[in-house]
Parts: C-alpha cells; sequence; structure tokens
C-alpha cells in the first residue's frame, strides 16, 4: 500500500464532520478536517436561534421515531453516541445544559459560541488538522487504494475519506449539497432533496392581518387532493405574514414539500386541542346565552387570542361587532367548525433558503448503518445531513449529526 498523507480525510466542518474528527483522531488517526468556509460549524452558531439546540430530552426511541421510517437506520449510531452521552460530552467540556418544557436541550449560558468552542477545544487536543478556506473540489480513488482530494491548493492522499458537507439548507451557512455531486460521482443514488423543517406558505391572504400572533398548541393535519391525511403534528405555532411558522407548522413540512402539487394540499388545524369538538360547541352555547350582551369574539377570546376570534367571525360571515345573544344553531356550528377544523388551502413552503434541514440525500440503502461506510466503495464514508435523514425540530437532527459523525470516527 502507498504511504498516505492522511490515515482519513473529513469534508465538512459541521456538527458530524466535527464530532468523527474528534473520535477518529482521539483513536490515533491522522486526521484531516477540511472547510471550505472561514470558519467552522456555522450552522451549530445559527441553530436555535443562536443559542443551538443540542439535543431532545429522550432515550434513544425517541430519536428513532422522529425521523419516521428511515429513523431506523440510525439504531447503530445511537447506540454508540445516545442523548445521554451526548449531553455528558458537552457537559465534560465545561457546557452546562438545561433541559426546557419542550424537552429541548441548551446550554445554559443560552450561547450557540459555547457549545462550537467547547467543540474546537477538543478537536485541537486531538490533534486533529483543521483547515478553513479550503473546499474539496474533485475526490477520486487512487490508484493504489484509498483516494486523492483534489483542493484548490493541492492534491491529498487518504487512505479512507467522510463526507460531512450537510444538505442544502440555509445555504447562506455554505451548505450547497456538494456532498450529493461526490457521493453521485462514486455511483450513489441520491434521493430527491427538499426543504423540511420549512415555514408553510398559504393561500388564505386573511392570515397576514394575524401576523406575530402565537398560539401556544394546536395541532395540524396536512390533507391530500383526495381528502387523506399525509401527515398530523401537535405543537406551537406562530401566524406570519406569508403563512404560518413555529415548530408544529415546521414539522410537518416535509410532507408539503415531498408533494408533487404542494398547491393542492389543504392545512386542517385545531386551534384548541386540547378540547373535544362537543365539549366546546356546549361551552359556546352556553356562554353565548348566558352573556348576550357581550360580544361574540369577547365570548370565543377567553379560549382563543382576541384577533384570532375577530378574524373567524369574518370567514364564517358574521359581522365583528355582533352581539352574542340570538346565535344561531347553524351559525354556532360554523364558528365551532372554524376553530376545530380550520381549512387552509396550502401554497407551498419557503423552500430551502429558509429551511432548517434538508430532506433526501445520499440513499441510506447504500450506506451500512453499522459503519457508515459506503456499500459501494470501500474506505467512502457519509454522516449527517448529507444522509437521506430529516427529523423534528427539537435537537432531534442535531443527534443524528452528533451519533452517525461520532460512529464514522469509531470506523475511520
Amino acid at each position: 500500500m502507498p504511504a498516505f498523507d492522511w490515515d482519513a480525510v473529513i469534508v465538512g466542518a459541521g456538527a458530524a464532520g466535527l464530532f468523527a474528527a474528534i473520535h477518529a483522531a482521539e483513536r490515533g488517526r491522522r486526521v484531516l478536517l477540511l472547510e471550505k468556509g472561514k470558519k467552522p460549524g456555522v450552522k451549530i452558531l445559527m441553530s436555535g436561534g443562536t443559542r443551538c439546540n443540542i439535543t431532545h430530552d429522550c432515550d434513544t426511541r425517541g430519536i428513532v421515531a422522529s425521523f419516521g421510517p428511515n429513523g431506523k437506520f440510525l439504531h447503530s449510531a445511537l447506540a454508540a453516541l445516545g442523548p445521554r452521552e451526548t449531553v455528558a460530552l458537552f457537559e465534560a467540556e465545561g457546557v452546562a445544559t438545561k433541559i426546557e418544557e419542550t424537552g429541548k436541550v441548551f446550554p445554559v449560558s443560552n450561547r450557540a459560541v459555547d457549545v462550537l468552542d467547547a467543540l474546537l477545544r477538543r478537536l485541537a487536543r486531538s490533534g486533529a488538522t483543521l483547515t478553513m478556506n479550503e473546499p474539496a473540489r474533485e475526490i477520486l480513488p487512487h490508484p493504489e487504494g484509498g483516494f486523492r482530494v483534489v483542493t484548490r491548493s493541492r492534491t491529498l492522499t487518504a487512505s479512507k475519506v467522510l463526507i460531512t458537507t450537510g444538505g442544502r439548507s440555509y445555504p447562506g451557512c455554505g451548505t450547497t449539497g456538494d456532498g450529493y455531486g461526490f457521493a453521485s460521482t462514486f455511483g450513489h443514488t441520491l434521493v430527491p432533496q427538499r426543504p423540511a423543517l420549512v415555514p408553510l406558505t398559504v393561500q388564505a391572504p386573511w392570515i397576514a392581518e394575524l401576523r406575530g400572533i402565537t398560539i401556544p398548541e394546536v395541532n395540524l393535519k396536512v390533507i391530500d387532493p383526495e381528502g387523506k391525511p399525509l401527515t398530523s403534528r401537535r405543537g406551537s405555532m406562530l401566524f406570519a405574514h406569508f403563512g404560518l411558522t413555529g415548530p408544529a407548522p415546521l414539522d410537518v413540512s416535509r410532507a408539503v414539500s415531498g408533494h408533487p402539487e404542494p398547491g393542492k394540499l389543504t392545512l386542517e388545524l385545531d386551534l384548541l386541542p386540547g378540547e373535544a369538538e362537543p365539549t366546546f360547541d356546549e361551552f359556546v352555547r352556553i356562554e353565548s346565552a348566558a352573556n348576550g350582551k357581550q360580544l361574540l369574539a369577547g365570548v370565543l377570546s377567553t379560549k382563543i387570542p382576541r384577533r384570532v376570534a375577530d378574524q373567524l367571525l369574518i370567514v364564517c360571515g358574521l359581522a365583528i361587532d355582533r352581539k352574542a345573544a340570538a346565535l344561531s344553531k347553524p351559525d354556532r356550528q360554523k364558528l365551532v367548525s372554524a376553530v376545530k377544523r380550520l381549512r387552509l388551502p396550502l401554497r407551498g413552503t419557503l423552500g430551502f433558503e429558509k429551511a432548517e434541514v434538508t430532506a433526501g440525500g445520499v440513499s441510506l440503502d447504500e450506506v451500512d448503518s453499522r459503519t457508515m461506510q459506503s456499500k459501494r466503495v470501500p474506505g467512502l464514508y457519509f454522516a449527517g445531513e448529507v444522509l437521506d435523514l430529516d427529523g423534528w425540530i427539537g435537537g432531534y437532527n442535531f443527534q443524528s449529526a452528533w451519533s452517525t459523525g461520532w460512529l464514522a470516527g469509531r470506523e475511520l
């Protein structure tokens, strides 16, 4: 075998690449981590509103479940490094963590930079070499085994190569899908990419009137043209001038971006998921009768925000200033239906520019989940978002990146 410059070259210094480089170098491997941008871990710094949602407070089964059918691919990676071990790793590096009510795990400092600094300190101790402003231009098989990695300024040789270049979400971070080109060069199948964890756009112009209003708990259901539910999710939601954002809309967005005609989909909103429809109907009936002189919107505002109540009256063809008295049964049923089964025609999503993650990517059928090694090319590995893995909002996607990177680092 030839003498290689490096035991392993890792392409992309994001969450997966950093964890892989640390683990491989700590095992005594000669590791080069190539980053095309000016600094590593840019997406780590941006995530969670610059707070970095490190992981989710659940067991490995909870992480697997968040990725849907593809989640089973993560069993070995999570066995190598699960949520508890991830938290312990950061705590050992001086990053105290906290669990919020939603189950999201954040640094106590609320500073993503503390997370990245901890990783860079450990990377430096590991002995791995990190270079910035050096994008990989080509990854080629070495005639005598291993690989040649061509950058702007040099050609490197390595026994093994790990691709951790991320997806196509937040392209401003530098995640512009470079890894897909490298994967296809080696004959890998790519599952079409689409934005996930991305805000939804709607065709109902009146939604813009509610921008800035948050509803702490809603249930959202995406319905196809035949009336079949594609997905549903319960969580908080924020009205925006373009449509809807917040955890629940973001979690159902992969079903919207994955549909060939998103403009034909409908979003069904239950604005009071904790209350059964007959119970709410009875509430409206009794309260409107008992408080006849009060505005009908005022009665509704004990359950939903007042501006939302006003807008739903308009949607139902009722006057905003109508009194609660003499609310007919048909009008009451229209209002109850608007609160419990509000239908909004969808337009689509805000696309990769505003997506937190990418759905699609390198086909999981062609990667060994026990090692992260390509089944097509020995010595070639993949980890992180370049793979066809996308989970719910809440730290699940970071956990996938940490875990697949750690497992790959064990094998390099």
